[in-house]
């Protein structure tokens, strides 16, 4: 009933047209809200398991230098010059 009565009035045609056209720009956002949420929630993983390897890394950092303290000790042994002579780039 309502579409017979709109139907000859260019206003309402107009109104019709951009309420399709918001429609079909709302599905089109929803959808790269979508695509972003799941990008997010990947980064959010890669980050959380980067983490955990930063810690391992870390504290194995500090049991070798703990380590090479104690040769200092006993050896005079300088770990800069070590790392130098071997030609391993810090990563």
């Amino acid at each position: 009933m309502m579409d017979r009565y709109l139907e000859g009035e260019p206003a309402a045609q107009l109104l019709e047209r951009r309420w399709f056209a918001a429609l079909r720009a709302a599905k089109g956002v929803q959808a790269e809200c979508d695509v972003l949420l799941g990008v997010m929630e990947l980064a959010e993983d890669s980050w959380r398991r980067a983490r955990a390897r930063l810690v391992e890394l870390e504290a194995l950092r500090d049991a070798l230098g703990e380590q090479l303290s104690a040769m200092e000790g006993q050896h005079r042994y300088r770990p800069q010059e070590a790392v130098q002579g071997v030609g391993i780039a810090a990563a």
